[in-house]
């Protein structure tokens, strides 16, 4: 049984915008998200591209959901489509954090993602009173000067707050949770991988060890958990208990950040050659990102999704390394001897390729038969520092003029959609 008052009890909430891109159009437009079947489009000119966002009318009515298809969407006079702004959205995504900024300091705010903030309301009650009145005036708030709607999850950490917002405020607008709800609200959730921060792979791995609820994982043996899953069993342990210690502006789940990227090919690839060329773009802009945070990573994951021309499917494979590295090259050797390996032939549509297990790249040990290694992070650091004084295209590698090439086109989008 665990002892809550041993715990930082707070007044945490977690703002998520309703179908953000497609609330930031109806806001451009003067139309109602509530009422408009309204959806977002990577690029309305092609027939295979994917719906970034679509709102509630749209979902309900006629089913349309993020990553449908748009040739999936019906012929109706009632829809409207858009292509993203991506440049707007971030503007929006900018505004609401400096009007969260108006009822709480800024180290009280954790920008989540660009729809999705939490905020530590504890210690305001003086100047806006009870907790979750404020963050209703914060909502109407948000609603009167930027035209877009939110849910709401509170809890007294982080976590509890999110797991209040993903498992009830999406259907009811709010919902508060507390320690007291961990058994009633939390431990019956089942499957496991509906519990945030729980992977389909370490739900596997959960379920093989006859843990199916949450209520069993917190339940379950902490001692088994961590020769099991090392620090992360301790952590699944107290996040089935409501207990999570993250600090506002610290990753809330320690031991997955990670660097990577993902991209939708505009056509299929057929040659492996060709898919090498995407690779090498791919990390080196990784390896650009690890450099920057003085980071290194041993885990190298390549995932590979094949065209509906070849049936679909694809797959995912890593590759862990003896030594940390953010030598673009040696990541992208990596990814090259996974791509060999499993690559069956089929045309390639999309590519994932991402870097784990960091540590501070001082940490790097120093190899005695790599006498390079020093001559190519310097190398490294000059190509960063042009691209960073001159744009992205003021060095190029020469695979990037060929037609595989994507990194030209890819540098005037935001986001990977269009500005």
């Amino acid at each position: 049984m665990i002892d809550y008052g041993k715990f930082p009890n707070r007044h945490i909430a977690c703002i998520d915008m309703v179908s953000f891109y497609a609330s930031c159009m109806a806001s451009w437009y003067s139309l109602d998200v509530q009422k408009v079947p309204i959806a977002v489009v990577g690029n309305l000119e092609r027939k295979g591209s994917v719906v970034l966002a679509a709102s509630p009318p749209m979902k309900k009515r006629f089913r349309v959901k993020t990553g449908s298809r748009l040739y999936e969407i019906p012929q109706h006079p009632d829809i409207r489509l858009f292509n993203p702004k991506m440049s707007y959205f971030l503007e929006m995504s900018m505004a609401i954090t400096c009007l969260l900024h108006k009822y709480v300091p800024a180290e009280a705010i954790h920008v989540y993602s660009v729809d999705e903030s939490f905020i530590d309301l504890t210690g305001t009650e003086k100047l806006w009173g009870d907790p979750v009145q404020t963050v209703k005036v914060i909502q109407q708030e948000i609603v009167a000067t930027l035209g877009l709607p939110s849910t709401v999850g509170m809890g007294p950490n982080m976590l509890m707050a999110k797991l209040a917002l993903d498992l009830e405020a999406k259907d009811t607008g709010f919902a508060k949770w507390t320690f007291e709800d961990v058994a009633g609200k939390l431990w019956p959730i089942s499957p496991l991988s509906e519990m945030w921060g729980i992977g389909r792979q370490t739900e596997k791995n959960l379920n093989n060890m006859g843990i199916f609820s949450v209520g069993d994982l917190a339940n379950a043996d902490l001692q088994r958990l961590e020769k099991k899953f090392g620090v992360m069993g301790n952590q699944l342990f107290h996040h089935a208990w409501g207990i999570d210690l993250s600090k506002m502006g610290a990753p809330i789940l320690e031991g997955q950040v990670s660097y990577g990227k993902s991209q939708i090919l505009m056509r299929d690839y057929n040659l492996r050659e060709e898919v090498n060329v995407v690779l090498l773009e791919m990390c080196e802009d990784i390896a650009r990102r690890v450099r920057e945070e003085y980071k290194a990573g041993r885990t190298i994951s390549l995932g590979i999704g094949y065209s509906k021309n070849a049936f679909g499917g694809g797959f995912r494979r890593s590759r862990t390394i003896v030594e940390a590295t953010n030598d673009t090259m040696k990541i992208y050797n990596v990814c090259k001897e996974l791509l060999n390996e499993n690559h069956g032939n089929q045309a390639v549509r999309q590519v994932t390729v991402s870097i784990t297990k960091l540590e501070d790249e001082r940490s790097m040990q120093l190899s005695l038969f790599d006498t390079k290694k020093w001559q190519v992070r310097k190398l490294g650091t000059t190509m960063d520092t042009i691209r960073t004084r001159y744009g992205d295209n003021a060095i190029l590698r020469a695979v990037s003029l060929t037609n595989a090439g994507t990194s030209i086109k890819r540098s005037t989008l935001v986001g990977g959609h269009q500005g």
